[in-house]
């Protein structure tokens, strides 16, 4: 059944955004191992390459799994062309301000990375030219990947704990961040937490995988949404427009990202958010972010990791005491 699945994810919304050579080949893959696709990698001149959770494989001319670059298949200026038409519908030009960023996302909220040549004017990122690599991040939603963490961010009565998800790249966190959102906008009822209303604040469409602005994956009934926003934004728009009771949003980094998350606080809104690092050592080191620990503004830490697999939970961490909530054991994974 979840092979049915992953494959349906990727006939819908992956398959159709390569070149036929490119989808060809990924279609050959063994499905096992499609289930686990994480990535797809596309470099002109260099092998088609394809990671899961734990390998990074290449494929073949007839679609085989190989480690030996001689024997792959080797993507041509035409294999990437050809997808970003499809990837932009023939309108690349629309996706101009994406492009600055370096990536963006298509239905399904799928990742597109993109590096090439870089244009400046006045020594600022003007554009992208000659682009010769893509990265193809599939985002696949797995319901109760939050399920060990729910029971440590309700407080009671309806309640939120402010929590931040502290985790490496490639580690879970938008999955996790997903099934919370979820979760406290439907309720759980084995907890007695009725659900909140909660503001997503969801700048790289990753979380909620919007479409034309309606959300494309399950993020519960009582859930408001910023779009493409910047979450500093965002943040204080959705409080002043929408009332939210918990905001969510993904990658804090800026000064603005952390006096807009002490403005929501201020407000009496609960802030779920997610951030780079290894732990909470790390943030504090970092001159933007370090006054999101020092102040204490959140009340928990969970930090994610992929040992053994990605999406594991390895600690809980309640703020104000440095108590460890929660260890992870026996490779544990988020989503149980």
């Amino acid at each position: 059944m979840v092979m049915k699945q992953a494959e349906g994810l990727l006939e819908q919304t992956i398959f159709p955004i390569l070149s036929s050579r490119i989808a060809g080949l990924i279609r050959s893959v063994p499905p096992p191992m499609l289930d686990r696709m994480t990535e797809i990698r596309i470099r002109t001149g260099k092998p088609l390459c394809i990671l899961t959770e734990s390998s990074d494989k290449m494929l073949t001319p007839d679609g085989s799994v190989t480690v030996d670059p001689a024997c792959a298949y080797y993507c041509s200026r035409e294999d990437i062309a050809k997808s970003l038409q499809l990837v932009s519908r023939n309108s690349l030009y629309a996706y101009e301000q994406e492009l600055q960023m370096g990536y963006f996302t298509v239905e399904g909220g799928h990742r597109i990375g993109v590096a090439g040549q870089a244009i400046l004017e006045s020594g600022q990122l003007k554009a992208l030219k000659n682009i010769s690599s893509l990265n193809i991040r599939i985002a696949r939603p797995i319901p109760g990947a939050a399920n060990i963490i729910m029971p440590y961010v309700i407080q009671g009565h309806n309640k939120v704990y402010n929590t931040l998800i502290i985790s490496p790249p490639r580690c879970g966190k938008t999955t996790v961040l997903r099934d919370l959102t979820r979760q406290l906008s439907s309720g759980v009822s084995q907890y007695g937490f009725a659900g909140v209303q909660v503001g997503l604040v969801d700048e790289r469409s990753e979380i909620a995988a919007c479409y034309q602005g309606v959300p494309t994956v399950e993020v519960g009934p009582r859930v408001d949404i910023l779009d493409g926003c910047p979450k500093a934004i965002g943040m204080l728009m959705l409080i002043r427009s929408m009332s939210p009771q918990v905001i969510v949003t993904d990658e804090l980094g800026s000064e603005e990202d952390v006096r807009a998350v002490n403005e929501a606080l201020h407000a009496g809104v609960s802030v779920i958010a997610s951030i780079h690092g290894q732990n909470a050592t790390d943030i504090l080191h970092r001159p933007c972010s370090s006054e999101l620990i020092r102040a204490k503004y959140f009340d928990r830490y969970v930090v994610l990791t992929d040992k053994p697999q990605v999406g594991t939970v390895g600690d809980i961490i309640a703020a104000a005491t440095g108590e460890i909530l929660y260890r992870q054991a026996k490779g544990v994974k988020a989503c149980g």
